[in-house]
């Protein structure tokens, strides 16, 4: 057993193993956190501006499913471009929008029926209903609160919808 005990004392001298005291490890916490809270500092700052910018993107989205969705309720609010501003800018309470844009197409129910006539009197061959088509899109510009290098100052968010007006 003395033995082992002797090999083991040399083995630990020879690659310079030893037992540490308490003493030499007292400032490695903080300095271990000096060099890790600028980085944590850094990811979540990131982190919150991502999500900032994603929020913002969701809510011109929604603005424009709200225009849109007004429009599509009936012929007569498919025309109301004002109404379908109106819904697009009250349900965008946390951005602030560019004026939403309103686009009505015309297509004919059955495929092959060619549209014959101008807006508003449409009418289609083959005795197949018109169709109204309504996009709207609305617009935000988002401004970080924190410039990032490489990045530009400020971005722009699109939202789009489409919706079939029912007849």
């Amino acid at each position: 057993m003395q033995r082992l005990e002797d090999f083991s004392r040399a083995f630990r001298r020879c690659f310079g193993i030893g037992r540490r005291s308490a003493a030499s490890e007292a400032g490695g916490a903080l300095i271990e956190s000096a060099l890790v809270l600028p980085i944590l500092l850094l990811l979540l700052t990131g982190a919150t501006e991502f999500a900032m910018a994603a929020y913002g993107a969701i809510e011109v989205t929604n603005a424009a499913n709200a225009g849109a969705d007004y429009g599509a309720a009936s012929a007569i609010a498919a025309q109301d471009t004002a109404g379908i501003q109106l819904a697009a800018n009250t349900d965008a309470t946390n951005v602030p929008l560019a004026s939403p844009t309103v686009t009505r197409t015309y297509t004919c129910s059955l495929p092959g029926s060619a549209l014959l006539g101008t807006a508003p009197s449409l009418t289609c061959s083959n005795g197949a209903a018109v169709e109204t088509i309504l996009t709207v899109g609305t617009q935000s510009t988002y401004s970080p609160p924190v410039h990032w290098p490489g990045l530009p100052s400020t971005f722009t968010l699109r939202g789009q919808a489409v919706r079939k007006v029912s007849q």
